[in-house]
């Protein structure tokens, strides 16, 4: 707050505490009157006027109210005060003080007109009137009323001898919020190289404006730089969470796995998606044992719900890692959940590969019925291999055939259907010759 004279008498209310913008970016408040960077001693001002004795002796009173911060009797106080308080600097202090109360009632509206009316009188110290005006345009900033915020501020930054660092700041917080987010960056920025260029740490605050905006422009390189400034100056696993989630838009899978890992190991990775995210990104990088503890642990943990499409990515992660014995439950239950095609599709190959033959025959004609397959070719070879090893030559030549319908699959599928047609052959041959072997079963 600013000070009143009166003799050689000063009253100073308690200083305005450091006010929380409610911003959508918590980027900190500036300091209310950075007194460390304001000077004033080339601005002109006018003579130092004084108050009366009459009107000293109500704002000595005022002032006791307002050191016992009560606040309910210092208003109606300074409002009847003009009566003694009569000149244009008097009717000043009274403004101040009562700008100051309206603001400890959390008045803020009010506190701004007051503010105003001080600033307003002809025989303000010029001094106050700069500082008041910065005040008032954090009051409208709290208010959410960033026009007004920014035109304060823009009046303020006229008259002010210095304009610090914190107050640009201010002001590109006001701007962003009014979507000249151009301007905004041009004064974090400046704010930034100044402190940069002192030897002095910018605020967190400062970097993560900063950072928004370069993200909102999808300059995802500059934003990483500037994370990697907040992660070694101001540490936190969230940033390092972010910094992952960079390096995804720029597709550096492996600096995005390790970010996301780090965040992990310490314990400030905890929600589903951010889980499951991560198990992907070691199913991607070939790592899929952990991608299933992963998984696995956040289940137990009640982090990830046990749904058919989580259970199917835990038994996607088992059959990566050729486990076929701890994948078949997991895709059985996910099946069972779910009923979804795709997920008959992977238990027909893992029944395949654990010489399931007549289940892997069901599942595969599962996922076609039902549709929703992925790879409707892999399921087809899926279902040709299970038939022949139940030496049913010819229904497998006719998955083999639907399996080379694409082109993924022809190559491999045509040499099943010539192997198919002389095992078939053979086989016929063998039994017309009384040899007691296994012929088709049919499932």
């Amino acid at each position: 707050m600013q000070h009143s004279t009166l003799g050689n008498k000063r009253f100073v209310p308690k200083a305005l505490a450091t006010l929380l913008l409610p911003l959508a970016l918590v980027v900190g408040a500036a300091h209310a009157q950075e007194k460390e960077e304001r000077k004033y001693d080339d601005v002109q001002t006018k003579q130092r006027q004084a108050v009366g004795q009459k009107c000293g002796k109500v704002l000595e009173g005022v002032q006791e109210l307002t050191e016992a911060e009560k606040w309910n009797q210092a208003r109606p106080a300074l409002e009847g005060a003009m009566s003694s308080c009569t000149t244009s600097y008097e009717k000043s202090q009274v403004y101040n003080f009562l700008g100051y109360v309206y603001y400890s009632l959390d008045r803020y509206q009010d506190a701004i007109n007051t503010y105003k009316k001080m600033i307003n009188e002809p025989e303000v110290d010029e001094r106050q009137a700069i500082n008041t005006r910065y005040t008032v345009a954090q009051l409208y900033l709290v208010l959410e009323d960033y026009a007004n915020a920014a035109k304060e501020l823009e009046a303020w930054m006229r008259v002010s001898p210095i304009v610090g660092a914190d107050a640009k700041v201010l002001l590109g917080q006001a701007y962003y919020q009014l979507g000249r987010k151009g301007d905004a960056l041009k004064l974090v920025e400046e704010a930034i190289n100044e402190q940069e260029a002192k030897g002095n740490l910018p605020k967190e605050g400062w970097w993560s404006l900063q950072r928004v905006i370069y993200y909102e422009r999808n300059d995802f390189r500059k934003t990483v730089d500037i994370l990697k400034k907040l992660i070694r100056h101001y540490p936190s696993f969230s940033y390092w969470r972010q910094l992952g989630g960079m390096y995804g838009e720029l597709n550096q899978e492996m600096n995005q796995l390790v970010a996301t890992d780090l965040t992990y190991l310490a314990g400030n990775l905890d929600q589903e998606r951010q889980l499951i995210g991560l198990a992907y990104m070691y199913l991607g990088a070939e790592a899929p044992f952990m991608a299933a503890r992963i998984i696995e642990k956040g289940m137990k943990d009640g982090k990830i719900k046990r749904t058919g499409e989580n259970l199917e990515i835990l038994g996607l992660a088992y059959q990566q890692g050729q486990d076929a014995k701890k994948a078949l439950p997991i895709l059985e239950e996910a099946a069972k959940s779910s009923g979804k095609g795709s997920l008959y599709e992977r238990l027909s190959g893992v029944y395949l590969d654990l010489d399931q033959n007549e289940k892997a025959v069901a599942a595969a004609r599962n996922a076609i019925n039902r549709g929703g397959a992925k790879r409707k070719d892999i399921t087809y070879m899926n279902l040709g291999n299970a038939l022949i090893n139940l030496h049913c030559y010819n229904d497998a030549i006719s998955a083999f055939r639907n399996a080379a319908n694409d082109e993924r699959s022809a190559k491999y599928a045509r040499q099943w259907i010539e192997f198919a047609e002389r095992e078939g052959e053979r086989r016929a041959k063998l039994i017309e010759s009384g040899a007691q072997i296994a012929g088709c079963k049919k499932v």
